[in-house]
């Protein structure tokens, strides 16, 4: 096994057991991750639709508000110098606020009016006053559909953002991660069997080593004692022919005192 296909680790069983809270810990990440990757994933499907949805009413709303200037010009005659003196603070604004998708923070926009400033003040416009409230009319709806477009573009790209990167952090786990953690786990498995079985050689060793020991201190012992069984015999006959022959020696002595 390669080096770089396990973590550099000290194989023992505190290592083991600290590797094996890491795979759990690593395959519960992962599981996270990826179901993080599938509700953004979800969530920018959706965004994609309605994307798509308001562009293609785009084309058509800008082409109703401008038909509609067209006509309030025609009727009404040049009206941007009187647009320009009503128009003193901005009756439109856009206000963002966040929404929460899976811990990825989404922009929105939200079009907020001032009532007091969309008053219309045009005092000295003396004809096509229809014809500019319906083009003025047109034109909120053009940027409320742009506010909701540039709210939800925004979203798209922050999530398109997101999701590359948690895609990446699930790539990461699963191939890199979770093999190196498993490789390590089945190293140092590897390692302590192969010292358990130096062990177990090195006990039987000296298992052995003992047994050999001991027949041949039981085979010094028995040689011992058959010589020490064999000199006590030898004393013995040496003591029964010394009494033999001071015996013979008497029976003469007496035969010749007999004679």
């Amino acid at each position: 096994m390669s080096s770089n296909a396990r973590l550099q680790v000290l194989p023992s069983r505190m290592s083991q057991m600290q590797m094996k809270l890491r795979l759990v810990g690593a395959k519960k990440g992962h599981s996270l991750m990826k179901k993080k990757s599938d509700a953004l994933t979800m969530r920018f499907r959706a965004i994609l639709k309605d994307i798509k949805t308001n562009k293609e009413g785009m084309s058509d709303s800008f082409r109703k508000a401008n038909f509609s200037l067209s006509d309030a010009k025609y009727n009404a005659g040049d009206i941007s110098y009187a647009v320009i003196e009503s128009a003193k603070q901005a009756a439109k604004k856009v206000r963002m606020r966040t929404d929460n998708v899976a811990g990825v923070t989404l922009p929105v926009f939200q079009q907020t009016v001032d009532e007091t400033a969309s008053a219309e003040g045009f005092t000295n416009i003396s004809r096509g006053g229809e014809q500019i409230r319906a083009c003025k009319d047109q034109f909120d709806e053009l940027l409320s559909s742009l506010v909701q477009l540039a709210s939800l573009q925004t979203s798209f790209v922050t999530l398109d953002r997101a999701i590359k990167i948690t895609n990446r952090r699930v790539n990461a786990l699963e191939r890199v991660v979770v093999p190196k953690i498993e490789n390590t786990i089945s190293y140092i498995t590897s390692e302590l069997d192969e010292l358990e079985r130096e062990d177990f050689f090195r006990l039987k060793k000296i298992r052995n080593k003992k047994m050999k020991d001991n027949l041949e201190k039981e085979k010094e012992l028995k040689q011992k004692q058959e010589e020490l069984a064999a000199k006590g015999v030898a004393k013995v006959s040496k003591g029964e022919n010394s009494l033999l022959g001071s015996y013979g020696s008497n029976v003469d002595e007496d035969e010749d005192v007999i004679v």
